[in-house]
């Protein structure tokens, strides 16, 4: 074996991902992922606990950081282990690990690696088929574009749900949704303008709004 082959596999060595981990390292970066993804979700919410009283300019700031800090570090994690899916990191630390992905906005590159990693976990059925459709639109949307899936909404003046900036395939999305282990878009679209509602009840009574306005 010629020394320019020793030296190529080397390297291939030392830059692939490592895909078999000890009891001790799963365990570790399952805490690590926990530890991001609860950061994560406090973040992605509406202010609540010590953070009820932040300013918005506040809240905001508070907000960029986690997203940023938590992008920063899956960037990293992500180069040395590659997408982290149930074999890593168990079903919860998979979900955990997908949403800090979906909330890297800012880093849109980054998510589209990560995406074409999660449809090969998808079919070893090694991650959430649900988490692929959802990333999938995010991507999308961050890009202007319309949506497969529906997955992301904005709202109406009334509450209401609704696919933001629209869907590729009105007919079969429903179809879609199914194979990707997701619920009908109207029920989805429903559940969404509940929690919405639920939210934003004090702005949207104040507007005359007292019930979720939901789809027949």
């Amino acid at each position: 074996m010629s020394k320019r082959i020793i030296a190529i596999s080397l390297l291939l060595l030392i830059t692939s991902c490592k895909s078999t981990l000890s009891p001790t390292e799963k365990r570790i970066l399952t805490n690590e992922i926990d530890a991001m993804g609860t950061i994560d979700q406090v973040a992605a919410y509406i202010p609540q606990g010590k953070y009820a009283n932040y300013s918005r300019e506040k809240w905001n700031t508070f907000k960029d950081s986690v997203m940023a800090d938590n992008t920063k570090r899956a960037e990293l994690l992500y180069k040395k282990y590659g997408y982290l899916g149930f074999d890593k990191v168990g079903e919860k630390g998979e979900t955990q690990f997908w949403a800090i992905v979906q909330h890297s906005d800012k880093s849109v590159d980054f998510q589209n690696k990560v995406l074409k990693s999660l449809e090969k976990e998808v079919d070893k059925k090694n991650a959430s088929p649900a988490n692929y459709a959802l990333l999938y639109d995010r991507i999308k949307i961050n890009n202007g574009k319309k949506q497969l899936f529906g997955t992301q909404v904005d709202y109406k003046e009334n509450g209401q749900a609704k696919p933001k900036i629209g869907l590729i395939d009105t007919v079969n999305v429903d179809n879609l949704r199914k194979k990707y282990s997701l619920d009908s878009l109207k029920k989805y679209l429903n559940f969404m303008t509940e929690r919405h509602f639920n939210m934003n009840k004090n702005i949207l009574v104040k507007e005359g709004i007292t019930e979720p306005v939901l789809y027949k």
